[in-house]
Order: structure tokens, then C-alpha cells, then sequence
């Protein structure tokens, strides 16, 4: 044995055999009879209603698998490429190595910036960029965050019977409930005065989202008006979801909740570089309200994350400084997407009024289907995939969405063979 320090050199046994049998790793089983048992995930995982976004990736996969091709209108992801200032933003923040570490969770002051220029140019509404702004990875991410700082166990979230999914599954999951206010067609706006007392006296926060996903539909200033003095009536937060601000036609310009005067004390509102600059995949947008809301928002996004990466706050900044610019010839292709799909079903007999805004059609179900039967139908038998109303809220039965994501020429023949499919009206 010699006197250096490690295991060989002091003539140590390091065979597994040569350890004692309490300090030996254990045996892993070598049955494949004796699976590894994890943990139960949290019940409110298991009441989550279906994710029906979920049956339609396996519709789709079943079509590919039998050799069918079809065109997807059931996702609202954008095709369009990303604006060429954008990009270049992207490329000098990836090469800047400065940028290389953790951002500044509330958002780097050049977004902060950006977004609270663009609010003042875009609604005269005047923000403090240190206290009433913060950066969030993409609107859908800020809305999921706030409903879960606001909503335990107990508590309610009133959404509107058609909704984006995320405004019912993210209080869902933190163990509250949601209660869907009526909606009712042809304007899609919530009946709150059919919320009733004892649903009142629980809930925490109202959702509204103007310009709408699902549904196109729009509301005024008024309306927001009537939504922030509901909200100070009962004690509520009001966020509101602008993910569509800049997509709007025929002269409809979308207002912020901040035009509202006294809106600030009860409001926070989400807005989104996703869709007005074709930047879903960099994740950005921001969130913006008064100091105390935004910075509850805060203290849950710190202790869950590291904050929204460089590169996609540089983009953001980009995008918004020139916002008016760069949302201009993207808001006119939607605008010729939806005339085209508009022009096909009228042409085929439809009775349909154009929304003024977002980048969907929301359609009923043509008489003789029911809503997966016409889904399926219309991915078998014409090779359209169009999304069930069912995926977003119980006020969706009844009508499918199609997403504005193909151009113009391949909406319409898309939108022909649905209406032809429509006549057939099985027996």
C-alpha cells in the first residue's frame, strides 16, 4: 500500500462485492413486470375539461396516415413571414453577447419603452414603463400568470361563454372555478347582468377579449365602460385580452379598457405582438395596468421563471416603434383573406356578415350536423380541417371556426367545398 490519496493507489477492493451491502446502490428491477408507480399529478388537472385541440391533432394524424392531404384552417397560427426590421432587430440582439445571460424580469427598459410609446400613439393613454408595464412571453402566458395570482381555491373567474381556452383552464388548474357569463349572437358580448349574486360574492377576476378570439366580434368604449364599472362595483380585476388590437377592418379601430377614465384602478390589459407582426414564434408581448397589479403580476412571474429572453424583447421593441408601419400590409391580406372567404359563402347561399376584425370566421353549423360530425366530415370528405366551437366554452356548440391562415386563393376554394359539402346535408 503506498501513502498516495486515491482509491487505487491505497490498494482499495473496488469491486461491488468488496462494498459493504448498506452502502451499495439498490438493484434496479430487471422485470419489466414491475413498472415505476409515479406520483398522482394534481386533481385539478383531472377536471379540466377535454382539450379538443388535442382530437383534432388526431383526427389530422389519422388522415396523413391513410394518405389524404387537406388544408388546415383549424390552428390561428400565422403563415406570413416576420417583418424584415424585425428580424434584423432579432439578428443584432442574438449577436450581441451582453445579451447572452438572464434578462430583466420586469423587461429590458428598450420593450418597456417601446410598448408604453405605443400605447400613448396608439390610445393617447400615458403609462410609466418602471411601474405599470411588464414584459410577458406572449399574452396567453400574462393572461394564464394573472388568473392563477388572483384566483385560489374557492374562488371563481367569470369568462364569457365563448372564450379562449386559456381564460377557464389556467384558474382551473390553480383549484378555482370558472362560471361562463351568457354570450349570446350576433354581437358576442357577455350579459353581465346574468351573473347571479351568490356566483358574485366569490368571484375575483371578469375576462373580456375585444377584438374576440373565437368569434371576430368587437365592442366599443362603452362597453368597457359598463365592464369597469362593474368591476369597482364588485370588487373585481377587469383583464383585459387586446391580443387583436391591430387587426381590424372597415374602419373599426379597437379601444384599450385605459380610455376608460378610472379603468387604471381595476384593469389590466394584455397585449400581444403575435398576430399584428406575425411574431407568434418569438413569444412577446406585454402586460399593462396599475403599479400594484402589475407588480403581483411580477412577483408570480419572478418566482416562476427568469423573464422574457433578449432576443424576443429586441424584437418586440422593433415591432411596436413601428407598429403602424409594419401592421399595415398584414392587416390588408387578413382584410383580403376574410373578403374572399365572405365572397365563396355568399356566393354559395349563405347568409354571413364579415367580422370587422381578428383573423377568423365563425360560422354555424349547417343544418343536419352536429359540430364533430360536420368537423369529421368536412377533413373526409373535402380535406378542410376546421375547429368545433366546443373548443372554446359551452357557448360555442353549435358553430366551427375556420382560421384565416391559408392565402385568399386557397380560402376560397377551401370555403366552396365546405358549402358544397353543407348542401348535401346527409340523411
Amino acid at each position: 500500500m503506498t501513502d498516495g490519496r486515491d482509491g487505487a493507489s491505497r490498494g482499495w477492493d473496488r469491486s461491488p462485492d468488496a462494498v459493504p451491502a448498506r452502502f451499495r446502490a439498490p438493484t434496479p428491477p430487471s422485470s419489466p413486470s414491475r413498472p415505476v408507480v409515479l406520483p398522482r399529478p394534481i386533481p385539478s388537472l383531472d377536471r379540466l375539461p377535454p382539450y379538443v385541440f388535442a382530437e383534432l391533432d388526431r383526427l389530422k394524424a389519422d388522415a396523413r396516415a391513410r394518405g389524404r392531404t387537406f388544408v388546415d384552417l383549424g390552428i390561428g397560427s400565422p403563415d406570413q413571414p416576420t417583418p424584415a426590421p424585425v428580424m434584423e432587430a432579432v439578428r443584432r440582439a442574438a449577436g450581441d453577447t451582453s445579451r447572452h445571460g438572464y434578462p430583466p424580469f420586469r423587461g429590458t427598459p428598450e420593450f418597456l419603452g417601446a410598448a408604453s410609446r405605443y400605447m400613448a400613439a396608439r390610445f393617447g393613454v400615458a403609462l410609466d414603463p418602471a411601474q405599470e408595464l411588464i414584459a410577458v412571453s406572449g399574452s396567453k402566458e400574462g393572461v394564464a400568470q394573472l388568473l392563477q395570482a388572483y384566483c385560489g381555491p374557492g374562488d371563481v373567474a367569470l369568462v364569457p361563454a365563448v372564450y379562449y381556452p386559456v381564460y377557464a383552464r389556467a384558474p382551473m388548474l390553480n383549484g378555482a372555478d370558472a362560471w361562463f357569463i351568457p354570450t349570446p349572437a350576433p354581437d358576442f358580448l357577455p350579459d353581465l347582468d346574468a351573473i347571479p349574486a351568490d356566483v358574485l360574492s366569490r368571484a375575483k377576476v371578469l375576462v373580456v377579449n375585444y377584438p374576440n378570439n373565437p368569434t371576430g366580434a368587437v365592442c366599443d368604449v362603452a362597453f368597457l365602460a359598463r365592464c369597469v364599472a362593474f368591476a369597482r362595483r364588485h370588487g373585481l380585476l377587469l383583464l383585459s385580452d387586446l391580443a387583436y388590437a391591430e387587426l381590424s377592418f372597415d374602419g373599426y379601430r379597437a379601444p384599450s379598457v385605459f380610455e376608460v377614465p378610472g379603468a387604471m384602478d381595476v384593469a389590466v390589459e394584455l397585449h400581444s405582438c403575435s398576430k399584428a407582426f406575425n411574431m407568434a414564434g418569438l413569444r412577446i408581448g406585454f402586460a399593462a395596468g396599475s403599479a400594484e397589479a402589475i407588480a403581483t403580476l411580477g412577483a408570480y412571474r419572478t418566482n416562476v421563471g427568469y423573464g422574457t429572453p433578449w432576443v424576443a424583447q429586441a424584437a418586440g421593441a422593433a415591432a411596436l416603434d413601428a407598429h403602424a408601419t409594419l401592421a399595415a400590409p398584414i392587416v390588408a391580406e387578413y382584410r383580403a383573406r376574410r373578403d374572399a372567404v365572405y365572397t365563396a359563402l355568399r356566393e354559395a347561399g349563405w347568409d354571413v356578415t364579415p367580422p370587422r376584425a381578428a383573423m377568423y370566421a365563425w360560422l354555424p353549423v349547417p343544418e343536419g350536423f352536429d359540430d364533430w360530425g360536420w368537423v369529421r366530415a368536412a377533413l373526409d370528405e373535402v380535406g378542410v380541417v376546421v375547429t368545433p366551437g366546443l373548443a372554446f366554452g359551452p357557448g360555442g356548440a353549435g358553430w366551427f371556426r375556420i382560421s384565416l391562415v391559408q392565402p385568399a386563393p386557397v380560402l376560397s376554394q377551401a370555403v366552396a367545398r365546405l358549402a358544397e359539402l353543407a348542401a348535401r346535408v346527409p340523411a
